[in-house]
């Protein structure tokens, strides 16, 4: 077994892209992830890799999209502003179909918020954020080992289906120590027969592109995205289920808060309430037929964020009117406590509704 680490979340995501291969990372410090950018500036040269602080965001998603199209692993990371900032070159990475990695450890907001942890992001992160027609693969990991083990995984994942994938963790993730290990990973080079990387035998340059003046091609370029993005729906979705089997009251809940509610879960059992928890993984592809197939036994749901109220949004569409689903929610970088997610499941087991 390999020697377990005690890291920050931050510093793990940097260690676990190392790990995977990347040897490019361009970014800009903001709290609360500024530690994995120093991070990044001490391991890239220390494996012959690229390190720049661009001199904004704007500019270091467009060295990630050049980066990106050459074939190399390339990552960046911010904080919900940050994030902000990147949103046209992210639309561009889409619309050429480049794969990196993109990490956000969101904070409280709207405008520049608080540094504190917050899951207001879930909308930006999920339906696009940028403009035009297109999808990120949106993974949120709970904890530290999780960040390492999802960040080794996204890079073969945008590899495999030419998309950014999003980290969408938040301050209290990216904060917190916990020991954490690094496995293995197929650190061999990825064939990338597109990317732009001169002639090398080839008749003809590969040419990186986004813009078709001609709408039929745009549009049928749109076919190739939703092709994709379908396929990417079939495969990638990824959950986990506790305790759910029978359960009548189930809890929604993903990140930092998943762990919080994972305790005011346990706390309604000793107290007799079957309760269980749907922890969706991938905010993007969406568990949507998980959630709804536990419609048959469940009485009720009831979603945990730190927000005004998103995920939630997408949990009502899964069950579609079939059960109520109730809500409870922390804004502007405030943590839920174990106690009043418990007395929110029992408000809901009780049948007396939620907030």
């Amino acid at each position: 077994m390999a020697e377990k680490i005690l890291m920050k979340g931050n510093e793990a995501i940097g260690e676990a892209a190392v790990v995977a291969g990347c040897r490019h990372y361009f970014g800009y410090p903001i709290t609360p992830q500024s530690e994995l950018i120093e991070y990044m500036a001490k391991r890239m040269p220390q494996v012959d890799g690229v390190f720049l602080q661009a001199e904004s965001e704007i500019s270091a998603i467009n060295m990630v999209y050049g980066a990106a199209a050459a074939g190399c692993r390339v990552m960046t990371s911010s904080s919900s502003p940050g994030i902000s900032l990147k949103q046209e070159g992210i639309s561009y990475i889409a619309g050429s179909q480049l794969p990196c990695v993109i990490v956000n450890m969101q904070r409280g907001g709207p405008g520049l918020g608080s540094i504190q942890p917050g899951q207001a992001d879930y909308f930006q992160a999920t339906k696009g954020g940028g403009h035009g027609d297109y999808r990120n693969i949106v993974i949120a990991p709970n904890s530290v080992q999780e960040m390492a083990d999802i960040t080794i995984q996204a890079f073969d994942i945008a590899d495999k289906w030419r998309n950014a994938v999003m980290i969408l963790g938040d301050g209290a993730l990216g904060q917190m120590m916990e020991p954490v290990e690094f496995k293995e990973s197929n650190t061999s080079p990825v064939e990338k027969p597109w990317a732009a990387t001169g002639l090398r035998g080839r008749k003809e340059h590969n040419v990186i592109n986004s813009l078709f003046l001609k709408p039929e091609l745009m549009e049928n370029h749109n076919h190739v995205l939703q092709d994709k993005y379908a396929k990417i729906q079939e495969t990638e979705t990824r959950w986990e289920s506790l305790q759910t089997e029978d359960a009548d009251v189930i809890v929604v809940a993903y990140g930092i808060t998943s762990r919080i509610a994972q305790t005011a879960m346990h706390q309604a059992r000793s107290a007799g309430v079957k309760v269980g928890m749907l922890r969706p993984i991938t905010l993007w592809p969406f568990p949507t037929k998980p959630i709804a197939a536990l419609c048959k036994t469940a009485k009720s749901f009831v979603v945990f964020e730190m927000s005004a109220g998103q995920m939630v949004e997408d949990v009502r569409l899964a069950v579609n009117g079939v059960r109520p689903v109730h809500f409870h929610g922390r804004t502007g970088g405030m943590l839920p406590t174990p106690k009043e997610l418990y007395e929110q499941i029992m408000t809901v087991a009780r049948g007396e509704g939620g907030k």
